[in-house]
């Protein structure tokens, strides 16, 4: 991000949405909640054929494979770090 508009902008989205989470987590829950006219839309009745174990490990190797990435990428990041410090302080050396 460049410049302090672009900061700003990213700041006040940020400060919003956490507003917008208090104000959601607080709300009062609906007064029909247990009315039994209401019908609870479940995803076995959108999807039929929805499968919520495959659906459970496909989601977990999904996040294994993200968090794996994420450490590869944490690792390539701190190597590159150390190789930047580590030439700046041979150039101030000499």
């Amino acid at each position: 991000m460049k410049g302090w508009r672009s900061k700003l902008i990213f700041i006040f989205i940020v400060y919003f949405s956490g507003f917008a989470t208090a104000i959601y987590m607080l709300a009062p829950k609906p007064e029909n909640e247990n009315n039994p006219n209401i019908e609870k839309c479940s995803l076995q009745s959108v999807f039929p054929n929805f499968d919520s174990e495959e659906f459970v490990q496909s989601f977990n190797s999904g996040m294994h494979k993200c968090v794996d990435l994420g450490k590869d990428a944490a690792l390539k990041t701190s190597q590159y770090i150390k190789e930047q410090i580590q030439e700046k302080q041979t150039n101030t050396q000499s």
